[in-house]
């Protein structure tokens, strides 16, 4: 499931993964909050958080993933991907050559800053 993260700031779109992500959250959620984003901003700011009962995403859902990327790649300004997950560090760097925007990983205790980075880049 994914969520959206009202304790945000202005600007910044927050994620929330928890448990299983599957196809319909992106069609449902994460799409149209993007959307939503890009819409009002112009550009995403994005916290996305693997919370500590994130377990897995659905072949559907990275399937969903790629192609929102694809068609948003250029819209992406900042994302945090906040998880203790050992492999979101790696993955981030590799990712963050990708995009033309920036992208960081944080620690789950690191949230705050994550979201500090997000909304200003420091």
């Amino acid at each position: 499931m994914i969520r959206v993260l009202s304790d945000m700031p202005a600007g910044v779109l927050g994620l929330e993964a928890i448990d299983d992500v599957e196809k319909e959250d992106y069609e449902d959620v994460l799409v149209p909050a993007v959307e939503a984003a890009v819409a009002e901003h112009g550009k995403v700011r994005l916290v996305y958080v693997l919370g500590p009962d994130f377990d897995e995403y659905e072949g559907e859902a990275v399937w969903e993933d790629l192609k929102l990327g694809v068609r948003h790649l250029s819209s992406f300004e900042r994302i945090a991907v906040v998880s203790d997950a050992r492999w979101i560090g790696p993955a981030m760097k590799v990712f963050s050559v990708l995009l033309p925007g920036q992208a960081r990983a944080f620690p789950l205790a690191e949230r705050e800053a994550a979201t500090r980075w997000a909304a200003t880049g420091d």
